[in-house]
């Protein structure tokens, strides 16, 4: 612990360092214009690889239109594999050694807070395509944005229908112990008090069938009659499989990080029905030239939810790029002028860098995603 907390202030000590010349640095930067155009990715591990895809997929398409008024966009990888702190060092290396113009992260919350600390003394923008921690907006940081709906905007969009619309009030919650899972709990709570339901015990899983038996168990015993999940794939998806098994059809509402990657379009869909998740139709159509099409193209795989949110925050950081045109110092007031309809929805943010529109929700009806209209 004690080596931990002398690592973190070693780093956070030069970032602080690095603050003090941003501005000689932006200036420099100005006057010298890199070629090509630098865009930082952030990734959990070396296993992440839809989320770079996604991102590659936009990049690909904005180069073959000219790149950023004439110039090529590069995209610069980094892992956040290793102890924790790493994602600050991967940030200052990103911003002084990469000279990269914005960064986008495809995280954890956790590390999201991390990358936050780094971007308000570079004042780089952020933005974040997976974490979707609350408390990342209520830092008033003004480079930090996010195009995924936060755990507050989609734990409204699930009670909504679930207690408002659909009347179900006794509510099994499941979910594991990640941090980002407690944080989306915390959420969810706090619109079941708003709405008036009673606070449920939350179920907590790991990947053994015997756990999964034990958890349906308590569920049958409490006679939910809706489940709450929480959790990443592909357990997520596991524990929906035995709770098919074991002829438990309570509707299930999910939160995006039950889609994560491309689990969600390797299963077979018509074994879950009255399945309701954040999603958008737009991500989901199969025809010829969504988003999913021209990913299979690409890489010979279907996308899942983290390709998803990669593409549309590669398409605003490139956007707001164009509207800057290449000036450092409007970066970041260029965001506040996007609007695009990406493969997640319309894209655009509020004054605290949170996406402003709430999120969809879709139901797995037939074997096929249907788009739930209010």
């Amino acid at each position: 612990m004690v080596n931990l907390r002398k690592n973190l202030y070693i780093i956070l000590l030069s970032v602080l360092c690095c603050a003090n010349v941003h501005k000689g640095l932006a200036q420099q930067f100005q006057n010298a214009p890199e070629q090509p155009i630098k865009i930082g990715l952030l990734l959990p591990d070396a296993k992440s690889i839809e989320a770079k895809y996604g991102a590659e997929l936009a990049v690909a398409e904005a180069n073959e239109k000219g790149g950023v008024l004439g110039s090529p966009i590069q995209m610069i990888t980094r892992s956040l594999e290793g102890s924790w702190g790493t994602g600050s060092k991967e940030v200052v290396d990103l911003v002084f050694k990469e000279k990269i113009w914005a960064i986008m992260g495809s995280h954890d919350g956790r590390n999201a807070h991390l990358v936050e600390q780094v971007i308000a003394k570079t004042r780089v923008v952020f933005i974040s395509a997976l974490a979707s921690d609350p408390t990342l907006s209520q830092a008033y940081v003004p480079w930090y944005f996010s195009v995924v709906p936060n755990d507050q905007q989609q734990a409204k969009a699930l009670i909504d229908e679930l207690h408002t619309k659909r009347k179900l009030d006794r509510v099994a919650v499941v979910m594991d112990k990640t941090y980002d899972a407690q944080m989306a709990w915390k959420s969810l709570l706090e619109e079941m008090k708003k709405a008036g339901m009673p606070p449920p015990e939350p179920f907590y899983y790991d990947e053994t069938p015997e756990n999964f038996n034990d958890i349906i168990h308590r569920i049958k015993d409490l006679k939910a009659t809706a489940i709450i999940l929480i959790g990443q794939p592909p357990r997520s998806w596991n524990f929906i499989d035995q709770l098919r098994l074991q002829s438990m059809d309570q509707p299930v509402f999910g939160t995006l990080s039950v889609l994560g990657e491309s689990v969600f379009f390797e299963r077979q869909m018509k074994a879950y029905d009255q399945i309701i998740l954040i999603g958008s139709e737009n991500w989901l159509s199969s025809k010829p030239l969504s988003f999913q099409k021209k990913f299979y193209n690409a890489y010979g795989k279907n996308p899942g939810a983290a390709a998803a949110y990669a593409y549309d925050g590669m398409k605003v950081l490139i956007k707001a790029l164009e509207y800057a045109k290449l000036d450092r110092e409007k970066m970041q007031e260029s965001m506040f002028k996007i609007q695009i309809q990406g493969v997640t929805g319309t894209v655009r943010f509020d004054e605290k860098g949170r996406r402003a529109n709430a999120p969809q929700l879709i139901e797995i009806n037939g074997g096929n995603p249907v788009l739930l209209v209010k």
